[in-house]
């Protein structure tokens, strides 16, 4: 087994301990459980990434048997002379909020309240970069008081999570990339974030689908860009974003309607080494109340990212987006409210047009949007996409199989825009791709590693692959109703087959035989059906 699988391993390992200590104090599936589960993981990543770096900056502490004991010995002066040096990702972190400090203290009594206040000790000396912030300008600062969530035996509770931190290191990770974190992350939040019944933010975009989005998107080196994602839930299309672009490279904004899902994202951040964004981290209402602005106006961003909520009931505010301020960013128009379901809204329609509209001139997006969106034949859908068509945005549409979201029975596709995109656009029909999984009981088609790199070698060649990609001009997309499904171009073959003169009479014959047989069968029955009939009047 390798290095890297083996600290897998046991980084999963720890995270079932936690979830062990939570069902044995009563929280197993509690609401709070997954609070305390990241909260805690949490904690023990940032106090070993913390003792890490200074021990990179101290060549003196690279060789004693007590890192944090040797750190905790040094006088104020030394202490923070290597805080000035310390890593932006890396929060700072005092001796006394160690979790080996915390371990030599189980005995004293409110063990409960020295956690606590480690934890909320560390949140506010870190507040400045650590906190995501809502719309109304309040902090959601890192931790909160986690013992609460216990009715009793706190302190045996804050003990027993501490004792299944305290011998295990982060400290050979460190130097692991993007995918490994991506595991550990999706493994950590499994259980948190799934569905709930198409509830806003509650969406998880599979790996496969976040990978090829980026890759379709991002084509060569650029510098220094921003990535967005209006609805983010818990950041996997911005990892993996950040990632193809390169995490020094891009700034991170996201806003999204859940506390929850903002401080998944923040924990994501963290362990992609993308701290430096947390401050564009939002909670709030993009449609209602877009945050991000610059100069009085709305931010536009060079990478837009999204797999937006479907349907929601947005009945609530949605005369008040039907305003003259807002003409502009929802052209297309607003869904009216139903008199009943209207929980079905189709949402969806407000985050496209709101990308389209917060794009910069040379910007680029991928959307996923239910695949019926593409061939809409009137309606908001269709007007969005003449727009695309009309102004040539469009860079591409792919197909998805269906069931590649586990939780989810509708059918995708990914919408790429490109506001550069003079050239023709291509369509990828992926339906057909994939394998048939269970997952947690339900049905999921997965791709594999060579199907997923087809799909990105196909979008980004423009490769025309029979029954799998075509290659259209933007008047060819206009004669077609703006249609942006791939197998509405697909070439109609008809094929010829040799015959003979005596093969064709024989096949005739047989046609005709076939045909008689049925004539006189239709026959009896008809005779059956009247006789039916004389008897039972008879009976009466």
């Amino acid at each position: 087994m390798n290095t890297t699988i083996e600290f897998e391993n046991k980084t999963k390992n720890l995270i079932d301990d936690l979830k062990s200590v939570c069902a044995n104090y009563g929280l197993g599936n509690d609401g709070n459980e997954f609070k305390i589960i990241t909260q805690v993981f949490l904690y023990k990543f940032m106090n070993d990434k913390f003792v890490y770096e200074i021990k990179q900056l101290d060549s003196n502490l690279m060789t004693t048997d007590d890192i944090e004991g040797a750190i905790a010995s040094m006088n104020s002066n030394e202490y923070d002379l290597l805080n000035l040096q310390i890593d932006e990702n890396t929060a700072v972190i005092k001796p006394e909020y160690f979790i080996s400090s915390l371990f030599q203290r189980q005995n004293e009594a409110n063990f409960d309240q020295i956690f606590d206040n480690a934890l909320l000790g560390i949140a506010k000396d870190n507040s400045d970069i650590f906190s995501v912030i809502t719309d109304g300008g309040e902090k959601i600062v890192l931790f909160e008081n986690i013992s609460k969530y216990v009715t009793d035996n706190r302190d045996a509770f804050c003990k027993a999570l501490v004792n299944k931190i305290v011998n295990f290191s982060f400290e050979k990770i460190f130097n692991e990339k993007f995918d490994f974190f991506s595991t550990i992350f999706e493994y950590l939040i499994k259980d948190y974030n799934t569905n709930s019944g198409g509830k806003y933010a509650e969406y998880f975009t599979p790996h496969a689908v976040s990978k090829i989005m980026a890759r379709c998107l991002v084509k060569g080196e650029v510098q220094n860009v921003s990535c967005y994602d209006p609805s983010a839930g818990s950041g996997t299309l911005l990892m993996n974003l950040a990632h193809q672009i390169g995490e020094d490279k891009c700034t991170i904004y996201s806003q999204d309607i859940s506390q929850k899902s903002s401080n998944l994202l923040r924990l994501n951040l963290i362990l992609n080494n993308l701290v430096h964004s947390i401050p564009n981290i939002v909670k709030g209402n993009t449609i209602k109340d877009p945050y991000h602005k610059e100069n009085g106006q709305l931010r536009k961003f060079d990478f837009i990212v999204s797999n937006p909520p479907f349907k929601l009931d947005f009945s609530d505010y949605r005369d008040d987006l039907d305003s003259k301020e807002n003409n502009e960013r929802f052209f297309a128009g607003i869904p009216k409210i139903p008199n009943k379901k209207k929980e079905s809204m189709a949402i969806y329609f407000m985050f496209i047009q709101h990308i389209m509209f917060t794009l910069k001139p040379k910007g680029k997006a991928a959307i996923v949007v239910p695949t019926g969106f593409i061939t809409a034949q009137s309606g908001i859908g269709k007007k969005i996409r003449q727009k695309l068509v009309e102004e040539k945005m469009l860079a591409g549409v792919v197909t998805m199989p269906s069931n590649i979201f586990a939780t989810t029975g509708t059918n995708v596709s990914v919408l790429f825009i490109d506001k550069e995109n003079n050239e023709d656009v291509v369509l990828i029909d992926a339906s057909n791709l994939g394998e048939t999984i269970k997952e947690d009981g339900n049905q999921k088609t997965v791709l594999t590693h060579e199907e997923e790199e087809h799909i990105i070698k196909t979008f980004t060649a423009k490769e025309v692959v029979e029954d799998f990609s075509v290659v259209v001009s933007f008047d060819e997309l206009k004669a077609k109703n703006y249609s942006m499904s791939a197998g509405q171009y697909f070439e109609i073959k008809i094929v010829y087959t040799d015959i003979t003169e005596d093969q064709f009479q024989k096949k005739l014959e047989s046609y005709e035989n076939n045909l008689n047989e049925l004539f006189e069968n239709s026959k009896k029955l008809n005779n059956e059906i009247r006789n039916n009939l004389k008897n039972i009047k008879s009976g009466f």
